[in-house]
């Protein structure tokens, strides 16, 4: 894993995934048009989960181009990267199997959910986060899961709508490893913490 550190702190990398994430949040907040025209008004910050999550990182990375670390944001978006990115992927995976048939939008959405994941674990040694950003991002990510499924305002998956109660359970425990993992890698004494603007 240390040989991939100076190739994520490479500053035409950070430049290179700021574009490709930043491109992605908007394309996601387009895709939730059609669920913010039916959602009411205070309930719009919490229905766009993923491309929430990814501009969260979209944010931490501008941070390191400037030299900064933002450890709030940096809770949120490890935590909600791998929260959603693996309920995305799960969800796609669920579609497949119960109607046998996924879109190419479907296969494009396990892959770019997938890599949202991924990279903010990858990135978690350059974090500055401490238990109180965690818990910070624990009531923020708990908050939208009773939205989510209390109030009814979690992601439309068609077929997959009828399992909404056991969906919220699922998620909730998501929800639960997504902050154990965040504090795992980020947080707990022996973390690995590198500094982004010492490897170039």
């Amino acid at each position: 894993m240390r040989y991939l550190f100076p190739i994520l702190a490479n500053r035409t990398v950070v430049w290179i995934l700021f574009i490709v994430n930043l491109i992605g949040t908007i394309y996601g907040y387009i895709w939730y048009k059609p669920q913010f025209d039916v959602t009411p008004t205070k309930f719009l910050p919490f229905v766009p989960d993923s491309p929430t999550a990814s501009l969260f990182f979209t944010i931490v990375l501008f941070a390191f181009l400037i030299k900064k670390n933002w450890p709030f944001i940096e809770a949120l978006a490890i935590v909600t990267l791998f929260k959603y990115g693996v309920w995305a992927v799960v969800m796609n995976i669920l579609t497949l199997k119960f109607t046998g048939y996924l879109p190419w939008q479907g296969y494009m959405l396990i892959i770019s959910h997938g890599s949202m994941a991924i990279e903010g674990i990858l990135y978690s040694p350059f974090y500055r986060i401490k238990l109180k950003h965690i818990v910070v991002a624990a009531i923020w990510t708990l908050h939208n899961d009773i939205i989510d499924y209390v109030f009814m305002q979690f992601p439309k998956y068609g077929a997959l709508d009828v399992y909404a109660r056991e969906i919220g359970y699922f998620t909730f425990w998501l929800s639960i490893l997504s902050l154990g993992l965040a504090y795992y890698f980020s947080v707990r004494k022996n973390s690995l913490k590198l500094t982004m603007w010492h490897n170039r």
